[in-house]
């Protein structure tokens, strides 16, 4: 028997291919159009959400958290990678299209903001004459009073991917309680009838 159907090789990589281009091509052409640390202006305010376009720059990681280990970050990206292409195809893990579709929105995700912390895209900080490495962010949102960080496509796919897992682990705990259950139960019907 195959470790996984032959399609969903396929599958990871149209998808990885596909969330990698429109989180890439979305940074561009925002860069493009607007340039480094400017903004639209507020484009909607209905109910107290407001929506602006904002270019920024994030040495960083989630929130601009860990500011200068943009190198560290990368390397960690590359081992997030090769454990999931590890974890897909060598151990089997593909078999579930679910998970193959998952991991190719955080694959995405991961390889486009590699792409920038190692300086890819060629945008540099004004007043500093070479390629920044940081994530080129420009979506922002404001729910109320409350700010939310700058973040890009890349992010949405990593998250999209991540509440996908956490749906996969919990649908996989009701199958193997049920299949627990089911198991005592018959455990129990056949030490009544011994």
């Amino acid at each position: 028997m195959d470790r996984y159907p032959r399609g969903r090789l396929w599958l990871f990589a149209a998808l990885t291919i596909l969330t990698l281009g429109l989180d890439l091509g979305s940074k561009s052409y925002s860069f493009a159009k607007l340039g480094v640390f400017q903004r639209t202006g507020w484009l909607f305010d209905i109910a107290g959400v407001r929506f602006e376009f904002q270019t920024s720059l994030n040495r960083g990681a989630l929130w601009g958290l860990g500011q200068g280990y943009a190198l560290w970050f990368a390397g960690l990206s590359v081992l997030a990678f090769v454990g999931i292409v590890y974890w897909l195809f060598v151990h089997g893990a593909a078999r579930s299209a679910w998970l193959t579709v998952a991991l190719a929105f955080v694959s995405g995700g991961t390889l486009g903001n590699l792409y920038d912390r190692v300086g890819m895209h060629g945008v540099a900080f004004p007043g500093e004459g070479r390629t920044a490495l940081a994530v080129r962010d420009f979506l922002h949102f404001q729910f109320g009073s409350f700010d939310w960080a700058n973040f890009n496509l890349a992010d949405s796919f990593l998250v999209t991917g991540a509440i996908m897992l956490m749906i996969h682990s919990f649908r996989e705990d009701t199958k193997r309680a049920s299949a627990t259950v089911a198991d005592s139960k018959t455990e129990s019907s056949t030490a009544a009838s011994a």
